[in-house]
């Protein structure tokens, strides 16, 4: 069978034990139609990029599913209805990763987003020294001032 990463967003003023009775029941779809909940991991209430019904946080759960499309349809069809479901995604993988995911390993354990290591990064083009653009103003008058001259002695 595929296998999915599937994740929803709750809304804010439900509880935590709320939250669970949906996650069993939506484990309830995908079981009764012949799929097998493989992992859940609830990753709390988060901050969301931008409103959503008014709401400003959401909780988020993520599901991996074993189960054939069609169970998959259905579970998106109940989250589509559900009233307290806010947004869901359903990505298909070639295999579940091991572990927690990226949402809960700490800070310290995924790394850094850059190389901070590279301090021979190229300077932008843009960003000129204070002596340089200095530089570049005093000789542009002198360079006008001798041809205005040359022009005055013909």
């Amino acid at each position: 069978m595929p296998l999915y990463e599937h994740v929803f967003i709750a809304r804010q003023d439900i509880s935590g034990a709320q939250v669970d009775q949906l996650v069993e029941a939506f484990t309830g779809v995908v079981e009764t139609g012949g799929g097998k909940v493989v992992g859940t991991e609830s990753w709390g209430l988060r901050n969301l990029a931008y409103r959503i019904k008014k709401n400003r946080k959401g909780h988020y759960v993520m599901m991996n599913l074993d189960a054939p499309a069609d169970v998959v349809t259905e579970l998106e069809r109940q989250q589509r209805i559900h009233d307290d479901i806010l947004r869901y995604l359903t990505l298909r993988v070639d295999e579940h990763e091991e572990g927690p995911s990226i949402m809960m390993q700490g800070r310290k354990e995924r790394g850094s987003r850059r190389d901070d290591d590279d301090d021979d990064r190229p300077r932008r083009a843009d960003s000129e020294s204070k002596e340089d653009s200095a530089a570049k103003e005093e000789a542009k008058p002198a360079a006008s001032d001798d041809s205005a001259s040359e022009e005055e002695k013909e």
